[in-house]
């Protein structure tokens, strides 16, 4: 895949990066397990194997959700939402945080971030669901707020570096930037008809 299949494209920022080498939230949210956020300026990105230096490279089980990535839109709707003040949105311990892009709409999509050292191709998969460690990590009522806008998980087709600061996003299909904090919703599954149950063929009826 290349530019011409990612068609349209979109000046946004890189405002967080995270690399983690070990799980920080495990079981049960605790205080004394929360620590600080880490943060890094440049990642280094392997297509098949996900960020180096993070807990999740060259994990098979994470091979098509290495990389997460975060509208920071979405965190500052959640904190005007709570009345709770700026939050940082790298305590959502999300790889990629950008600012000016409709993330959520890049579920199941390809696309590319280039921050200056080429293109980097990522696949776009299922959300990355928020957990219940949010409450603690961001806000109370984090968890439930961030619902439908804590990011996507993403397969890394290319190599590349990221960066913090100004980048080009192209995507295959359209965006609208001022979505970018807007949750998304599962659709509601159709209510079934009540089941009828078997009769016989009556005149004129055959199975």
């Amino acid at each position: 895949m290349g530019d011409d299949d990612l068609r349209y494209r979109y000046d946004v920022e890189v405002v967080g990066l995270l690399a983690s080498p070990a799980h920080r939230w495990d079981g049960r949210p605790d205080p004394a397990l929360a620590g600080p956020v880490e943060r890094t300026d440049r990642i280094e990105v392997r297509a098949g194997l996900g960020i180096v230096g993070d807990r999740y490279f060259g994990q098979p089980a994470h091979r098509d959700a290495s990389v997460t990535v975060l509208a920071t839109e979405g965190v500052e709707a959640l904190a005007v939402e709570l009345g709770s003040g700026p939050l940082d949105p790298l305590a959502a311990r999300r790889n990629v945080v950008l600012r000016g892009a409709e993330v959520e709409a890049l579920r199941g999509e390809p696309f590319s971030l280039d921050c200056g050292d080429g293109a980097v191709l990522l696949a776009g998969g299922r959300p990355a669901n928020p957990c219940a460690w949010l409450d603690l990590a961001l806000a109370a009522d984090a968890h439930r707020g961030l619902r439908g806008r804590a990011g996507i998980r993403c397969a890394p087709r290319t190599d590349g570096v990221l960066q913090l600061g100004p980048a080009v996003l192209r995507s295959a299909v359209p965006l609208d930037p001022a979505r970018a904090g807007d949750a998304v919703r599962p659709v509601p599954r159709p209510r079934h008809a009540a089941v009828q149950p078997p009769h016989s063929p009556g005149a004129g009826e055959s199975r």
